[in-house]
């Protein structure tokens, strides 16, 4: 595993295009494109304020940089860097801005939700979708980039409008069975549209592309409900987390929930692998001292390496009691990803902040719990193989695959809390981000 140098960074922006060639990141205006492997700057471009937002075209062309306090996109183009192009939303302001899945159109958010307004590079059109919803995830596409749900919140109801992308005609537009929608997000091959409720309400509605209401899922009532929800690449099945620290998986046949996955503190099933992380310090022969020590014995010294234990079990973890009198209380389900092979799922708890816990989904049980000094910040599968990525805010990778755990230190000199990471497309490395700065780190096929 080799690292590259730090990068300075602003706002957490790192991004792989989505062909792998370049790799985008920010500091403050300014937005460095460099290639993905010699991360050599391609091209330097300066928008005019502190970007707070990038996103790639689908095909690598073309580069958004969202500046949310002035109401503005600047749009850079790689092919020809003298092209360039700004959106000003004026007065309506903006709050969120993303590409359509053709590359060419591009949906700006005003402010208070008035509406969607999407803008045509190549025409100059301008299209408006009125009252879109104020809630987390509002716009959903289809895998295949043909259609677009939206959603959306005229006279105190919830409502889904579907529309075909190559000419954002109106397809259909339905009333939903909803207090307060939260989220939606399309089945992986296009067919079923998850619809799910506020956390005060435990409601998840699946629709078909023609508005029909194929099944409506509540696992309990009185008591706060859906944190996360996630689809298999397959499309066969969907897993919902709850504030119950319990995930249920719903079949794509009847709909109907065919296993619970709880979380306890307490992992008691002998047959599960549990990696504790253990610091330790490394033994110094006295002889090899000299005064005052040489700088690299000294960091030596001082520093502690970090490795996994496997645990006996059963293992209590690390659990924290939420505070029953604040908002959004740090407890259920938080994280919830699947595995490109529908093999896996990894979940995280947040009662139990430094656990993360690997599901085997041929066989429906617990089969890894990784238990981190740290509390886990970010975790993400490699595209192409059964491999998960862990950070937890220290300048340690951590990375997990059916062979077993590892965990490795970027040698930088200083801090490098790493807060996010992001896989390249091909799964041969990955970008680590902290607060201020970034690295890549290549991997070998053979590792893990």
């Amino acid at each position: 595993m080799n690292f590259s140098e730090l990068f300075k960074l602003s706002g957490l922006l790192g991004r792989f295009s989505p062909d792998g060639r370049c790799l985008a990141s920010c500091m403050q205006y300014r937005l460095a494109v460099r290639d993905a492997g010699s991360l050599q700057i391609l091209q330097l471009y300066t928008c005019l304020d502190q970007i707070q937002y990038i996103e790639w075209s689908s095909d690598s062309l073309f580069i958004l940089c969202a500046m949310y306090k002035r109401g503005i996109v600047q749009v850079w183009s790689l092919e020809q860097p003298d092209w360039h192009c700004k959106i000003d939303e004026g007065s309506a302001g903006l709050v969120a801005s993303c590409w359509s899945p053709d590359g060419r159109h591009i949906l700006n958010t005003t402010e208070f939700h008035l509406r969607i307004t999407v803008w045509s590079l190549c025409t100059k059109s301008v299209s408006y979708i009125k009252y879109p919803k104020a809630c987390q995830q509002g716009i959903a596409f289809t895998k295949d980039g043909r259609y677009m749900a939206v959603a959306e919140r005229r006279d105190c109801k919830d409502f889904i409008s579907i529309f075909v992308c190559s000419d954002w005609q109106l397809l259909r537009h339905f009333d939903t069975e909803t207090q307060d929608l939260f989220g939606i997000e399309w089945a992986p091959n296009g067919c079923v549209l998850a619809v799910w409720d506020t956390c005060l309400e435990y409601k998840i509605l699946l629709y078909s592309l023609d508005g029909r209401l194929l099944s409506a899922y509540r696992a309990y009532e009185w008591s706060l409900g859906i944190k996360s929800v996630a689809w298999s690449p397959s499309s066969q099945f969907l897993a919902i987390g709850s504030y119950d620290e319990k995930v249920r998986i719903l079949n794509h046949v009847t709909w109907k929930k065919i296993t619970e996955f709880e979380h306890p503190a307490t992992v008691m099933n002998t047959k599960t692998i549990v990696y504790k992380e253990v610091e330790k310090s490394p033994s110094i022969e006295t002889e090899r001292l000299s005064f005052p020590p040489t700088r690299a014995l000294a960091s030596s010294l001082f520093s502690t390496q970090s490795k996994y234990d496997i645990s006996e079990v059963p293992l209590s973890l690390h659990y924290v009691k939420p505070a029953a009198d604040r908002a959004n209380p740090k407890m259920g389900i938080g994280m919830l990803a699947f595995s490109p092979d529908n093999c896996f799922l990894a979940t995280k708890n947040d009662n139990i902040p430094n656990a993360v816990w690997i599901w085997d989904i041929q066989k429906l049980k617990l089969f890894v719990v990784l238990e981190q000094l740290c509390a886990i910040q970010c975790f993400q599968w490699d595209p192409r193989q059964p491999r998960l990525a862990v950070c937890t805010g220290n300048s340690n990778v951590y990375l997990w695959s059916p062979a077993g755990c590892v965990s490795v230190q970027v040698p930088v000199e200083g801090d490098f809390p790493i807060v996010s990471l992001s896989w390249h497309s091909s799964g041969d490395s990955m970008v680590l981000l902290s607060k201020d700065n970034f690295c890549v780190c290549y991997l070998e096929r053979e590792e893990v």
